[in-house]
């Protein structure tokens, strides 16, 4: 569905050319400071206007209209929102008859039995992801003073990322790319295994992200090649350091306290300038599309901080659950 969370509760909600957009946060302990202006840097990084990035331009200012009193969260629910003020719905038109492969335009109609808005990928647009990064802005607090950083890594594969867009622009196609995200200074004893282990919740909230396609955590698929004498991680302090991290700090799906670090697939935007040969279901057969509207050449530009917002809610709801738990304490 379109919340997540047990004690830290996130629910997105809008279309991508509706009125507005915007995200319910449920469970935020009262007495942390929030304004509006503490969203504006998040909301900078995930703004396009870059090279390979989308022409559509929005102010995304953002209205807190519910859960804060005088700059402190009161405890009650936090409702965030934002106008959609950029939109050009008839570029979308011939998108209903003829979907765009690779989006979720066909599976949409499909489920929703033609009932959904498909302007601008309606629900299922990226621009759905502001609502999670403002609740991303108030999660990174709960788990202060632990941090959330993402970084694109590669683009196209290769770490030439600005040329790697450069070409796709010129080409009017799209690349995908690679996120890693490092956690720093993660509490000891994080995660309720098994179904909802560190690694499971944090995965969830990534997969909820568009256009993410896959997830691996520290060694990931090169532990299937190394021996145990090589993938172990050796504790070297009282403090559960170890010499090596490939278990990315979790162990048996709870936080060891090392960082968490994991890297994140991204997909080529589906919508590009280059005629694409599909399905025309009303004049049933195959036929080019040409696809209008304004698109990113490189989604993976601007996911990062949305990769981050994720992390930090998936992290907020395991810290509220540890504290609920009687402390043991191992003499």
């Amino acid at each position: 569905m379109n919340s997540f969370g047990r004690l830290f509760r996130v629910s997105i909600f809008g279309e991508s050319h509706g009125i507005q957009i915007g995200a319910i946060i449920d469970g935020c302990p009262a007495g942390i400071s929030l304004s509006e202006k503490d969203l504006e840097h998040d909301f900078a990084r995930r703004r396009a206007g870059g090279v390979g990035t989308t022409p559509r331009i929005e102010p995304d200012l953002p209205r807190i209209v519910s859960g804060v009193f005088n700059g402190k969260t009161t405890g009650a629910p936090i409702t965030v929102v934002f106008e959609n003020t950029n939109t050009k719905s008839g570029d979308y038109s011939n998108l209903w008859d003829q979907p765009r492969p690779g989006h979720a335009d066909y599976t949409g109609q499909q489920k929703y039995g033609g009932f959904n808005d498909p302007r601008g990928g309606g629900h299922f647009s990226g621009r759905i992801t502001l609502g999670l990064v403002a609740a991303g802005v108030i999660a990174k607090k709960i788990i202060a003073p632990a941090t959330v950083s993402a970084t694109l890594i590669e683009a196209g594969g290769s770490h030439d990322i600005q040329a790697a867009v450069e070409q796709a622009v010129a080409q009017k196609d799209s690349i995908g790319g690679i996120i890693e995200c490092v956690c720093t200074g993660i509490s000891v004893g994080l995660g309720e295994p098994f179904f909802d282990s560190a690694e499971a919740l944090i995965s969830h909230m990534i997969f909820a992200v568009p256009a993410t396609k896959g997830i691996e955590f520290g060694s990931g698929f090169a532990s299937a090649r190394m021996k145990g004498s090589e993938h172990n991680d050796a504790i070297i302090s009282a403090d559960g350091s170890t010499k090596t991290n490939y278990a990315a700090g979790i162990n048996g799906g709870i936080t060891n306290g090392n960082d968490i670090v994991f890297r994140v697939a991204v997909k080529p935007t589906s919508s590009i300038g280059i005629p694409q040969n599909t399905y025309h279901f009303k004049h049933k057969a195959v036929e080019e599309l040409r696809i209008e509207g304004r698109h990113d050449a490189c989604i993976a530009l601007r996911i990062p901080v949305v990769i981050e917002a994720a992390t930090a809610v998936a992290l907020a709801d395991l810290y509220l659950l540890a504290q609920q738990r009687p402390r043991v304490i191992i003499e």
